[in-house]
C-alpha cells in the first residue's frame, strides 16, 4: 500500500524538492502534511534543512530550527499532521470492514473463470502442457498459472 500515497518517505517529488534546495534558500511547504507524514519524518526533514542552511516556509510562517517556540510550533504541526493521516487510515480501515461485511468489497476478480481453471488443472495434470504452454493457452501469466495449480492443491 506503499506506492506513492506519501506513507513512505521516498516520493519522487519530494526528493527533487530536497535535492534542489541550496544554502539560503527557503523551502516553502502550504502544509506541513505535504512534507512528512510522522512527527519523526517531519524531525528528520526540518534537521536535514536546517543543517545545509535552508530555511522552511510552512502556511506561509518560515519555521527557525533555532528559536524554541519555533521548534515547539513544528513539533506541534507535525503532532497534527501525524494525527491526521492516522485518522484518515482508520477512517479507510473502517469503511472497507463494513464495504466486506456487505458484500461489497470482494477484491480482484480472477483473472480465470472457475471452469478454465478446472481446464488448465486437467491440462497440466494429463503431463502434457508445461507451465508455459500453459500460460499462453489462457493468456495469462506463468505465476497466475502456478497460483491457479497451487489453490488446487490447497482446495483438495
Amino acid at each position: 500500500m506503499d506506492g506513492l500515497t506519501g506513507t513512505n518517505r521516498a516520493r519522487p517529488g519530494l526528493d527533487q524538492a530536497l535535492a534542489a534546495v541550496r544554502s539560503g534558500d527557503t523551502l516553502v511547504v502550504p502544509k506541513l502534511d505535504r512534507l512528512a507524514r510522522s512527527v519523526p519524518d517531519a524531525r528528520d526533514i526540518g534537521d536535514s534543512l536546517a543543517a545545509r542552511g535552508v530555511r522552511l516556509s510552512l502556511g506561509g510562517s518560515v519555521y527557525d530550527p533555532t528559536d524554541p517556540m519555533g521548534k515547539m510550533f513544528f513539533n506541534i504541526l507535525a503532532t497534527f499532521a501525524e494525527f491526521e493521516v492516522d485518522l484518515l487510515r482508520m477512517r479507510t480501515r473502517e469503511g472497507m470492514a463494513i464495504a466486506r461485511a456487505k458484500g461489497k468489497l470482494k477484491g480482484k476478480k480472477p483473472k480465470l473463470t472457475p471452469r478454465q481453471q478446472a481446464e488448465l488443472r486437467r491440462m497440466h495434470a494429463s503431463g502434457d502442457y508445461t507451465i508455459s504452454d500453459l500460460a499462453e493457452v489462457f493468456s495469462v501469466s506463468r505465476p497466475t498459472v502456478y497460483r491457479v495449480l497451487g489453490k488446487a492443491g490447497s482446495d483438495a
